[in-house]
């Protein structure tokens, strides 16, 4: 591609490198000049413009840009995504609906490596995403790029992102309270609204005495595709009230405790096949904590093993929230 100005007269047919105004209208970068334009520009004065002209072997922007976009998703309805038209070089990747962003990292890494003009952005691997959200953009920063360079990037990155839906239609909550405890009212709101959000139905609430023999009753009666337990008393044991009812009922806890804060005090398990989530404290708010991480993974039927939840460390510690009853910091400090 070639870059740079050029007298008025010899711009004809190449692309417009930097807006400029003809008269009462303005010319935008990117927009291939015509005849029509040239007297424009004429008219207002102009004797030169800074124009890219496309070489031998070099593919316009928005050409590159779909066809990478056809690369990173060749079926976009299989990977629940929406794909929108090149424009300027850009397209972006929408959720096509509530779920998890699944994520090749180490082909969008190579990707991103072939060509610095040739560029592709992500939310995080396994970003919980709304209808409508954007996962990915791609966008190919010069008016043109070689051709080879964009093949090769595509070929780097097939089928590279896409997005994980729900597999469960609804959740069951159980609610541990003791006698003088605060309401349960507005965590059963912040947790319904979670559940909501990944197209889910909150299908059943139980709240119960916070004794293992009243919680082992509820766990074996309670509707839900996935079980969540909200304690009244903060669970600080693998052999506390809530953890030992799972295993009591018959059902294993796999992993209690977890690198994110807020959210430390989650543990992770199953009966049968039917996921179990101890939720922390911190779910009562509708904040962000790691519960949301291993809830929206859990719906998704996306894997959540121990060494997973080990690795949302990096990355996990989030946002202070006002209604933490101890700080991280001190005052004043």
């Amino acid at each position: 591609m070639k870059f740079g100005p050029v007298a008025l007269c010899d711009a004809s047919g190449a692309i417009l490198a930097h807006s400029v105004k003809a008269g009462e209208r303005k010319l935008r970068k990117g927009v291939t000049l015509t005849p029509e334009h040239i007297a424009e520009l004429q008219q207002a004065g102009l004797i030169e413009v800074t124009v890219a002209r496309l070489g031998p072997g070099d593919s316009h922007e928005d050409d590159a840009a779909a066809m990478l976009a056809a690369a990173l998703v060749p079926d976009p309805a299989q990977a629940n995504l929406r794909v929108t038209e090149a424009f300027t070089g850009r397209v972006n990747l929408l959720a096509d609906g509530p779920g998890v962003a699944v994520l090749d990292t180490d082909a969008l890494q190579r990707f991103n490596q072939v060509n610095p003009m040739i560029t592709v952005a992500t939310v995080p691997q396994y970003q919980q995403m709304t209808a409508g959200g954007m996962v990915a953009t791609i966008k190919v920063i010069s008016y043109a790029v070689p051709l080879s360079d964009a093949r090769n990037a595509a070929q780097q990155a097939q089928d590279a992102i896409r997005l994980s839906v729900p597999k469960y239609t609804n959740a069951g909550l159980v609610v541990t309270e003791i006698a003088g405890g605060p309401s349960n009212e507005k965590g059963i709101a912040a947790i319904r609204n979670r559940v909501e959000a990944l197209g889910m139905d909150l299908s059943e609430v139980q709240v119960v005495p916070h004794r293992m023999d009243d919680l082992i009753a509820s766990l074996s009666s309670i509707d839900g595709e996935i079980v969540m337990i909200l304690t009244g008393s903060a669970t600080s044991d693998e052999n506390d009230v809530a953890p030992a009812s799972v295993r009591a009922a018959g059902g294993i806890v796999d992993r209690f405790g977890m690198p994110v804060d807020p959210g430390n005090l989650l543990f992770l398990g199953s009966s049968g096949d039917r996921p179990i989530i101890g939720l922390p404290g911190c779910a009562r708010s509708p904040a962000l904590n790691g519960a949301d991480w291993v809830l929206s993974r859990v719906a998704c039927g996306i894997e959540t093993t121990g060494a997973d939840i080990a690795a949302m460390g990096v990355g996990g510690l989030l946002k202070e929230i006002p209604t933490r009853p101890q700080p991280r910091a001190a005052k004043g400090k």
